[in-house]
């Protein structure tokens, strides 16, 4: 089952929100630090930096860590000279969850990847595209399958993410694919498998290469390397929470998390879930890692400040061994750390069904970016494609970018768990539900030269770059229609575009992972800066994470913190001698400014040094 599709709404409305056609104007939007007035966020789906960037050649004078640099592959993709550091162990956790777990030995070769729920191939067997004896390392994905080719999905969950990190040693990717995948729900069959095998370790290569059929290739992602090389990236941007698109999405707006709210009052109080919701990754008497309770269908919410509760001192240990020493989790606070719809579908006018076998999040309350935004009359939006009539539209194409076919019809799925929006009151219960809009509005408002301040936009599904149903190449094809569109646009001068993807998807990344708090960081991702602003060619090794984008935001327009529990009040990163990745005076998280030239702009010239203060 498309366990991933399950989740996302079909797109049932047939009429598009309609915006008025007076530009917006808002007092605040003209009064920022930098000559940028405009910020546009694209969030895309489910890759590591390494996944994407793992072969990447900076400029003359730039550094990058990848797995190139580290010799973990050569530049034709075969494995390097330090290939074992990225080796992958068999692991042991039998009676109570451990973050870092004992290792048992090294795979001799990889597990044959899996094709899961991939477009266009047989679901759920072994895919017989990849060899049955990788070695153990990761793998060029496009040595066996073009780059625009669809593959399996890797396992990307909060408890499941944390065991894949494993205390820094970044060796059990493959073992949790391999003991407990997507979750248990209940216990496990008779011959269990996740039936994914090692799809976490797959890359892809922007140098030239010979793929495995002997056909000499130019390079994979032509047009991320291209906006490597022309604007500005960041080979040090993390997801914020460990896990999936759902609570990643949150952090994007909140700076923390959702948690579990009253389904009878519908106002937004806290209260405590079904018992069958709550987490418990502590594995099954008799099993290796196999969960008593997780799962799309299982547990996904946690009491995260009481330290009995199941996985949570084991995540605290790392924290405290790290230098972090606040879960940030408010006392009888349930949080959601994985994927659930949000109450409202799309519209007010259509709520989801609440209760124990409902995997649906109760309606929020808490503080958003966005709320700090209309307090201080800076302009908004959030454009979700797919939404309203985006499928009736655009149902072939996009600006030239074609929808791909199942079934005979083209594929459009609206991502609910994608517009984190839609779960919150003071959005949906009043006239700010009007800012929640469709790509068609996005295109119009560039037109019109209505773009408001801060637009989010969430690309098409079919264009996201999500594993399985989508591929980097469409998202690649859909950002360069987009950027084509703002650089012709009269905003271009004064914007900056962010493009980056919601978590790391579960594929393997070699780069460094700052313990923050409770729910992360994750993984790298990839991140890049397009702007005039944008310094060429650069790669920043500034240490960021999701939340940097609030940070820029409120920076830029002078604003305060989103709230108390927020990660935006942390301090901007002092690089450390021994390695400028890893904050000295961690937890820190930075806020994207290093990534510009201001020449001409005096008010932001201590950028990079920055206090974030709640009160600023």
């Amino acid at each position: 089952m498309n366990i991933r599709l399950f989740l996302k709404s079909a797109c049932l409305a047939t009429t598009a929100l309609t915006a008025t056609s007076t530009a917006i104007v808002a007092n605040a939007d003209s009064s920022t630090r930098t000559p940028i007035k405009h910020v546009i966020i694209v969030v895309g789906e489910n890759r590591t930096f390494d996944n994407l960037f793992g072969g990447y050649r900076p400029a003359a004078g730039q550094s990058v860590d990848n797995l190139l640099s580290k010799g973990i592959i050569k530049a034709d993709g075969t494995p390097g000279p330090h290939f074992s550091e990225a080796a992958q162990n068999i692991g042991s956790d039998l009676y109570h969850y451990e973050v870092a777990t004992p290792s048992t030995g090294a795979y001799a070769t990889l597990p044959q990847p899996y094709t899961t729920y991939a477009a266009g191939v047989p679901q759920g067997v072994p895919d017989t595209r990849f060899p049955a004896d990788l070695p153990n390392g990761p793998y060029q994905i496009s040595k066996y399958v073009s780059y625009a080719a669809y593959t399996g999905d890797p396992v990307h969950r909060f408890f499941q993410m944390w065991q894949q990190w494993d205390g820094g040693k970044l060796d059990k990717f493959v073992w949790v694919e391999k003991t407990i995948g997507t979750g248990s729900n209940g216990k496990p069959p008779a011959g269990f498998d996740p039936k994914e095998g090692a799809i976490s370790m797959g890359f892809f290569n922007m140098n030239a290469y010979t793929d495995a059929h002997g056909v000499a290739q130019t390079g994979d992602a032509p047009y991320f390397k291209s906006l490597a090389d022309s604007y500005a990236i960041s080979d040090n941007f993390h997801q914020a929470v460990m896990g999936g698109t759902g609570a990643n999405f949150q952090a994007i707006v909140t700076g923390h998390a959702a948690f579990y709210t009253d389904p009878t009052r519908l106002d937004g109080s806290p209260a405590t879930p079904p018992v069958n919701q709550i987490e418990n990754p502590d594995p099954v008497s008799g099993t290796n890692n196999y969960y008593t309770q997780d799962g799309y269908s299982g547990g996904s919410y946690v009491n995260c400040h009481d330290l009995s509760q199941p996985g949570v001192a084991a995540v605290d240990q790392q924290l405290r061994r790290n230098g972090a020493f606040e879960r940030k989790c408010a006392p009888g606070h349930y949080y959601l750390v994985n994927n659930y719809n949000m109450y409202w579908n799309e519209k007010p006018s259509v709520t989801r069904a609440l209760g124990a076998t409902n995997f649906t999040l109760p309606p929020q309350k808490a503080s958003t970016i966005v709320d700090v935004l209309n307090a201080h009359g800076v302009s908004w939006k959030y454009y979700s494609a797919d939404r309203g009539d985006d499928p009736t539209v655009f149902a072939n194409s996009v600006d030239g970018v074609n929808f791909p076919v199942a079934g005979g019809t083209p594929f459009h799925a609206y991502c609910g768990i994608c517009d984190p929006l839609t779960g919150y009151l003071q959005v949906m219960t009043t006239s700010e539900y009007a800012k929640l809009q469709n790509y068609g509005a996005f295109l119009k408002d560039l037109t019109d030269s209505a773009l408001p301040a801060v637009s989010f936009v969430r690309p098409f599904e079919a264009f996201a770059a999500h594993p399985a149903d989508s591929t980097s190449h469409l998202y690649e094809q859909f950002l360069k229609t987009l950027i084509a569109r703002v650089q012709s646009s009269s905003a271009w001068d004064s914007t900056a575009i962010f493009i980056t993807t919601d978590e790391g998807g579960g594929y393997y990344d070699s780069g460094y992972i700052q313990p923050v708090d409770f729910f992360g960081d994750g993984t790298r991702i990839p991140f890049i800066a397009v702007s005039p602003y944008a310094k060429k060619g650069y790669v920043d090794h500034t240490y960021y994470d999701h939340v940097s984008l609030l940070k820029f935001i409120e920076r830029n327009w002078k604003l305060p913190t989103v709230s108390h529990l927020s990660r935006d009040n942390l301090p901007n990163p002092i690089p450390s001698r021994e390695n400028p990745y890893i904050p000295a005076n961690r937890p820190a998280i930075g806020d994207l400014v290093d990534l510009f030239v201001f020449a001409d702009h005096d008010d932001d010239h201590d950028h990079g040094h920055h206090h974030h203060g709640r009160d600023r």
